[in-house]
Order: structure tokens, then C-alpha cells, then sequence
């Protein structure tokens, strides 16, 4: 309890020293050079709990940012887990859905593919789907149109990960030259993809991705979204379990 009580003084003193100026209007020169005074003393007796103090609004805060995340992705979920354009791997019937945004430019996604496949080989109930995010310039966006012509030949997903994983995995900057070169290397047709990569198909697909990472404020691969939560940044493969095991049992370790 006192430690609750010592937590709630120390966001008041805080909210006191960050106080906007039109609430510091509404005191006269003296009350404010009190007050200053009171925070001053106060602090310096107590040097921790200005700590404590941002510590407990960043706690706030996270718990804010949390909510918020839950809410775009309920309000965006047919997009996000189940359109008819996205790449689904592993189970398509899974009970934990995990959705990766990913640019294959990005040199944490690299790193990240290995716990990707990992989850896809000793998780059966896992349902994987793959979002095309090019946000590291031009060649990042010709590598995803690529992709995404690639997918339209192969609805299983079974020839796009290898696409994938060969693209992602491989050394050099990724582009369209590159994945023309790949796709050809696994025996896909280039002159249709290089035919599908500029239609309407494949728009839908860059466009549903600017649409979801807009919505759930995404801004850098790789990110992913596991049953309501958004996890942001390659955080390793076993948090990835502990966020799969949270949305499938409600606790990190089923």
C-alpha cells in the first residue's frame, strides 16, 4: 500500500513539473514558485521517485498503446487474417494465427525468417500468413510486386516460400532483376509474373498492407501481429512462442 501511495505522489509530481503552461497560468507568480519549491524539495529528499515516475507513465502507456493495437486489429481483422490475397502457410485451420510484415531489404527479416520456419515446422495448430511490407525503397517494392505475381501462380504458398526463403535469404540488395532471377530459378513463368507484377491483383496486395500498417502504426520490418497483440521488431523466436501460447491459452507456457 505504501508503495502505491509513494507511486500515485510521484506521477502527481511529475504531472507537476510537466504541466502545460495554460495550467500553470491559473496560479499566480507566488503559488508557482511554491509549488516549484515543494517538487524541488521533495525530489531531492526522494531522488528515486522521479524514476518511479516514468516508469509508471511509460507502464501507462504501454498498457494505452496495447489497447489501442487490440482495437485496430478487431476492426481490421478480415483484412488481416483472412483476405483472399494473402500468403497463408502452415495450418490454414490453425487455432493462433500469426501474421509477418516483412521487406526484403530488411536485415532483421533475414535473421527473423529462421524463426518463422522454426514455429511452421514444430507448431501444427500454427497458421502463418506472410504481408508484403517494401518500405526500404525502390527495389524493396519491386522485390514484393515479384512476390506478389509469384502468389498468384501458386495458391498453395508452397513454391512461394521457396520464393521466399530464397529471395529473403540470399546476399545483395533485393530487386526486381533478383527476384525475376528466383523465381525463374523455381521454375515459375517470369513472362507472366513480369506481366502480373504491374496489374491490379498485385496493387490490391501493396495497398491492403499500406492500409493495415497505417492502421496499426507500423513502421519497420519485420512486425507481427499474434491473435490480438502487435509485436513489433525481430524479438526472437521464443517470444514468438510466449506471444503464440498467450493467444492460445492465455499464458506464455501452454
Amino acid at each position: 500500500m505504501a508503495t502505491l501511495r509513494r507511486t500515485a505522489l510521484a506521477v502527481a509530481l511529475l504531472g507537476a513539473t510537466l504541466a502545460p503552461a495554460a495550467a500553470a497560468d491559473s496560479f499566480s507568480p507566488a503559488q508557482r514558485d511554491e509549488i516549484g519549491r515543494i517538487v524541488r524539495e521533495y525530489l531531492v529528499k526522494h531522488p528515486d521517485v522521479l524514476q518511479e515516475a516514468y516508469q509508471e507513465l511509460e507502464k501507462r502507456q504501454a498498457a494505452a498503446e496495447a489497447e489501442k493495437h487490440k482495437s485496430a486489429v478487431k476492426d481490421h481483422a478480415p483484412m488481416l487474417f483472412a483476405s483472399p490475397r494473402q500468403v497463408v502457410l502452415g495450418n490454414p485451420n490453425g487455432d493462433v494465427t500469426m501474421v509477418e510484415f516483412f521487406d526484403y531489404n530488411c536485415g532483421y527479416c533475414k535473421h527473423a525468417m529462421a524463426d518463422m520456419l522454426a514455429l511452421l515446422k514444430s507448431d501444427p495448430k500454427l497458421k502463418v500468413v506472410l504481408k508484403e511490407f517494401p518500405v526500404l525503397g525502390p527495389g524493396s517494392v519491386e522485390a514484393a510486386k515479384v512476390a506478389a505475381a509469384v502468389h498468384l501462380q501458386d495458391k498453395s504458398g508452397k513454391k512461394y516460400l521457396e520464393f521466399h526463403t530464397k529471395l529473403l535469404g540470399g546476399r545483395g540488395q533485393a530487386d526486381k532483376a533478383r527476384a525475376l532471377s528466383v523465381a525463374k530459378e523455381i521454375g515459375m513463368d517470369v513472362g507472366r509474373i513480369e506481366k502480373d507484377m504491374d496489374g491490379p491483383a498485385v496493387m490490391e496486395v501493396l495497398k491492403e498492407s499500406a492500409i493495415l500498417s497505417q492502421a496499426l502504426g507500423l513502421n519497420g520490418t519485420p512486425s507481427y501481429v499474434v491473435g490480438d497483440q502487435v509485436v513489433v521488431g525481430a524479438v526472437g523466436l521464443a517470444a514468438l512462442k510466449e506471444k503464440i501460447n498467450t493467444a492460445r491459452c492465455g499464458k506464455a507456457s501452454c
